[in-house]
């Protein structure tokens, strides 16, 4: 619970940092929104962490391929980075670049997931008659 503290801080404290510079210097109010956007970055992926911990101790105790497992998890930190940089850039007013690094990085976690598409076209390939 103090994390979700810790960021609803940081997130509201650079909102009024926000507010006040642009009054006095516009151009600064995206280095705090990056500042804070990193320092929120950095507190998930501490509890990022304890979750892949978690899953990956359960896995074991399912019998789950830990090649799958590893796969799910770099397109999960893939999307959530994705997601960060694209904020900024949209923050920064330039859509044009957050439509390609998402463009980019959709390609890439589809290329992520072939081995995970194909064995399951496999299985089911086995299943039917």
């Amino acid at each position: 619970m103090s994390e979700v503290i810790k960021i609803i801080a940081i997130g509201m404290l650079a909102l009024i940092i926000i507010i006040i510079i642009k009054q006095y210097k516009p151009e600064f109010a995206i280095y705090i929104s990056i500042i804070a956007g990193a320092l929120i970055l950095l507190i998930s992926l501490q509890k990022m962490g304890e979750i892949v911990t978690l899953i990956k101790n359960i896995s074991d105790k399912a019998g789950v391929n830990g090649k799958f497992l590893s796969i799910i998890l770099k397109i999960t930190g893939i999307a959530i980075l994705t997601e960060f940089a694209v904020s900024i850039c949209k923050d920064s007013g330039e859509s044009s670049i957050a439509n390609k690094i998402e463009m980019g990085s959709k390609v890439i976690i589809i290329s992520m997931s072939i081995p995970i598409i194909s064995s399951l076209l496999e299985l089911m390939l086995n299943i039917l008659p």
